[in-house]
């Protein structure tokens, strides 16, 4: 996970099918593997953009300067203690993956969206950031949330939450969309969070569980069980069918 400089390059994600408000702004991020889309409620595009890419590469950095320290941070598949004077990512990842019993690097994506957007708020009160489906939103209006189990189809189900409901994370995890590593074989597992840490952890946790739709009640029982620990909710799709759990408002679109 090298540090470099990001131009002004684009990668085309199928799954980003984003629609601000007419008085919002839009723009891309992208340091390697970190591809941010970031949603803002108002600024000016260049100043915004330098701050989130400034900070992103900020982050990254610190992420490839533990790795080197510890070899075993990257590649473990199992919580890791947390380490005293680390980094505050290090330190938020290993405790979030702790919580859900998998790897540090499960809390990559959301850690990295969160720390961007709490960044990015100075500059506006409606700040979404979304980095390869693990999103961190700040809101003063409603928004709906499209579930897109298959980027080669259209979304018919959607998540709302009202302008009470934020700040709010909703990340997710799937064994066949993506390049995440997953060791289940479920569609989609997303997860609602006010900690984007957690989230991801979780999504990747409660996804691993889905080796099929027998899974699937066992699976949203576990996210029940995480509800003191900062899960508020869970959408699960496994072989074409879903269970849901917790506070996840399901629209038609």
């Amino acid at each position: 996970m090298a540090r470099k400089r990001s131009g002004p390059q684009r990668h085309e994600r199928t799954y980003r099918r984003m629609s601000p408000h007419r008085d919002e702004l839009s723009f891309q991020v992208v340091v390697e593997q970190s591809d941010l889309w970031i949603t803002m409620g108002a600024g000016d595009p260049e100043v915004l953009r330098t701050v989130a890419l400034e900070h992103l590469n900020n982050i990254r950095g610190q992420i490839a300067s533990w790795m080197l320290l510890d070899p075993a941070f990257a590649p473990s598949l199992t919580p890791l203690p947390v380490p005293s004077g680390a980094p505050e990512i290090i330190r938020r990842m290993c405790e979030a993956a702790a919580v859900m019993g998998v790897g540090p690097m499960a809390c990559v994506a959301g850690g990295v969206a969160a720390l961007t957007a709490r960044a990015l708020l100075p500059y506006s009160t409606d700040c979404l950031v979304e980095n390869g489906g693990d999103c961190m939103f700040y809101s003063t209006r409603d928004r709906v949330v499209a579930l897109l189990p298959d980027p080669d189809t259209k979304s018919e189900l959607g998540l709302v939450f009202r302008a009470g409901d934020f700040p709010l994370s909703l990340c997710a995890s799937s064994a066949s969309i993506g390049h995440s590593l997953s060791l289940g074989k479920g569609e989609l597992a997303v997860v609602r969070s006010r900690d984007a840490f957690l989230a991801d952890a979780a999504a990747t946790a409660f996804c691993n569980m889905l080796q099929g739709p027998d899974d699937l009640e066992r699976a949203a029982d576990r996210a029940r069980e995480c509800e003191s620990a900062g899960i508020d909710g869970v959408f699960l799709q496994c072989g074409g069918k879903i269970a849901v759990w917790g506070q996840m408002e399901l629209v038609a679109l």
